[in-house]
């Protein structure tokens, strides 16, 4: 689907030079002499490579549609996950190189969404937010209550992340996955 190059958003996919690239940052520009463009940080899809570019408000540019399909974990072996599709019950598997850094947070029996593009599996996409048990929470230091404070603690997949002073080991916490910060005790 063509856009005019205003009407680039952050986190639009678009298909630019035969890659696909991500809008990561957009500065609209009305310059007091010429044109109107937009400045945008783009990032590749695959490799993770940045790129800046400039686009005329008139320019177009190919929007790209991702095909999405509902899937569930069934299990992973070193650095494949098999997955299994919802609705047609077909099974698969992705490397972990795929997945990138949101296989940290895949559990057994998971539902999650797979990304298509040309019938090539992309990118996976988690649910906002995930129970995880905390495996080590470092001691609260006493006198540090005139501000809000946090203590780092270890999950079980082995990431660091600040909890408040009140969990300890072995309590089972909500993680949001966008930015692996603590929302909540699970309940």
């Amino acid at each position: 689907m063509k856009i005019g190059g205003n009407e680039l958003r952050i986190g639009m996919l678009i298909e630019h030079n035969g890659k696909l690239w991500t809008t990561c940052k957009t500065q609209h520009v009305k310059p007091g002499k010429g044109g109107a463009f937009v400045q945008v940080e783009l990032k590749e899809l695959k490799t993770g490579t940045k790129l800046n570019e400039r686009f005329r408000s008139d320019e177009t540019i190919e929007r790209v549609r991702l095909d999405e399909e509902e899937c569930q974990l069934l299990f992973k072996e070193g650095d494949v996950y098999t997955l299994m599709n919802m609705t047609t019950y077909d099974q698969f598997q992705i490397n972990r190189s795929v997945i990138g850094e949101a296989a940290d947070f895949l559990q057994d029996n998971m539902i999650v969404k797979i990304t298509r593009y040309d019938g090539e599996i992309i990118g996976i996409i988690l649910p906002d937010t995930v129970i995880m048990e905390v495996t080590e929470a470092d001691a609260v230091v006493r006198g540090q209550t005139a501000s809000a404070s946090y203590k780092p603690a270890v999950l079980e997949n082995g990431m660091r992340i600040l909890v408040p002073p009140h969990i300890d080991a072995g309590v089972k916490i909500v993680v949001n996955t966008s930015d692996a910060s603590y929302v909540e005790r699970a309940k």
